[in-house]
């Protein structure tokens, strides 16, 4: 299982959103794990990459710590892969993140030639992780499935709210922070790519998808509707 597993969505929308993820198990496959995760986030930037992660010191998007309220109109939002690569120094949880299907396979399928023996988990539709293990010649090992949300419902927040906020498996995305950020967009204040950023660097792990909160933005200001 992974904290990936519940990314809340329909599948037209779902279809913009593969993680990747690499993890060794402790005290069996975890010599040599740093430089053989260096080598899967050095494999994945090839390929483009909407963010990358490390569970430990974060993703491509990250606070910073001389931050301040004025910084918000002069912030540098350029990704920077590279820290994410350089930062890791203990055997840890990586990520790649992708928003088309082509990207995901290209990047399975280097995995596949470079054969790094450390555990590789997709996390996307079903069906979309089955057809890129055929599309490279692998077997899937393993599935799990989400159900989605049980008992009162009524009291969740709403469906955009959901989409954006369980993008961080964590939590560190509050419903009421990405309500604030939906209203934001709507009125000016930032817009959809800045506000999918601001979101994406409280993901302490890396797999938020700022792509997809960037359409899924996008679109409720286009049409006033909640996708």
């Amino acid at each position: 299982m992974t904290h990936t597993l519940h990314r809340f969505g329909h599948a037209d929308d779902l279809a913009s959103d593969f993680i990747v993820t690499m993890m060794p198990s402790r005290g069996i496959n975890d010599r040599d794990a740093v430089s053989k995760q260096k080598a899967f986030l050095t494999a994945a930037v090839k390929h483009g990459p909407v963010n990358l992660g490390d569970s430990t010191k974060g993703g491509q998007y990250r606070p910073e710590k001389d931050a301040s309220p004025v910084m918000h109109w002069h912030r540098d939002g350029t990704p920077k892969p590279s820290d994410v690569i350089d930062g890791v120094d203990k055997p840890t949880t990586v990520s790649a993140v992708f928003d088309n299907y082509e990207a995901v396979r290209a990047f399975i399928e280097d995995l596949r030639q470079i054969d790094l023996g450390l555990s590789v988990n997709i996390a996307s539709i079903p069906a979309d992780a089955v057809r890129c293990c055929n599309d490279c010649g692998l077997t899937r090992h393993s599935v799990e499935y989400s159900l989605g949300f049980q008992g009162r419902t009524d009291r969740l927040p709403d469906d955009l709210t959901l989409k954006l906020s369980s993008m961080c498996g964590h939590g560190m995305i509050s419903a009421a922070f990405a309500r604030k950020m939906i209203e934001w967009v709507r009125s000016g204040r930032r817009t959809p790519e800045d506000a999918s950023r601001y979101m994406a660097r409280f993901c302490v792990c890396g797999s938020y998808n700022p792509s997809r909160a960037k359409a899924l933005l996008d679109e409720t200001t286009q049409t006033g509707k909640t996708p």
